[in-house]
């Protein structure tokens, strides 16, 4: 944990892609479920935060 939150520090791109991918499966659950209209109504905003961030995050240096 130490490590993960160390390479966030120093934008370090395996911490970055993670917490991207994290964001994108993020939305997506938030986009398939039946309960709560808040969450799928913000569902697109966070897919759409998380590619643009994994976009960007692959040009950090490993």
């Amino acid at each position: 944990m130490t490590r993960f939150l160390n390479d966030l520090r120093h934008f370090r791109r395996s911490a970055w892609e993670m917490l991207a991918s994290v964001l994108i499966a993020a939305g997506v659950v938030m986009l398939m479920q039946p309960f709560a209209l808040a969450l799928y109504s913000w569902s697109f905003v966070i897919t759409l935060l998380g590619t643009v961030m994994f976009i960007i995050v692959s040009h950090f240096p490993e």
